[in-house]
């Protein structure tokens, strides 16, 4: 992954997200569900500019590995993700809503992580280093 030079910004914003399907059950069983989910999450990545390295949607869960743009927080990305696809697939299948009958898809939690091509002691080591009157 490079960094990438904007007017007023240098560097990246890649993010591991990861977050559940409500009451941990296994939907994507069912013909087709599994596809409608990864095209619904590839296509607010499409429509919002943001990239995707790495997608992979669980029995229960699903991986993300994206680039956001700098000016687009966290817990957006992940609502705009959510959101989405959880209206999209009640939409195409309304047999969901019988399944999960208080109407929400995913589980209210996440995980995130930025991912990045250095480490926290690289970090900290530079930054210390850098400034000498820092102990």
């Amino acid at each position: 992954m490079d960094l990438k030079s904007r007017k007023h910004s240098f560097g990246q914003n890649a993010f591991h997200f990861v977050w559940k399907i409500k009451y941990a059950r296994d939907p994507f069983k069912f013909y087709g569900l599994k596809v409608d989910c990864e095209f619904f999450i590839r296509q607010v990545a499409y429509r919002r500019g943001f990239k995707i390295y790495e997608l992979h949607i669980a029995t229960d869960h699903v991986h993300l590995f994206v680039e956001l743009p700098p000016t687009m927080s966290v817990s957006k990305a992940l609502q705009l993700f959510k959101g989405h696809s959880a209206f999209k697939l009640f939409k195409k299948h309304p047999w969901l809503r019988n399944h999960f009958r208080h109407g929400h898809f995913w589980s209210p939690g996440k995980f995130f992580r930025s991912v990045g091509n250095t480490t926290t002691e690289a970090v900290q080591h530079y930054i210390t280093s850098s400034q000498p009157w820092v102990q």
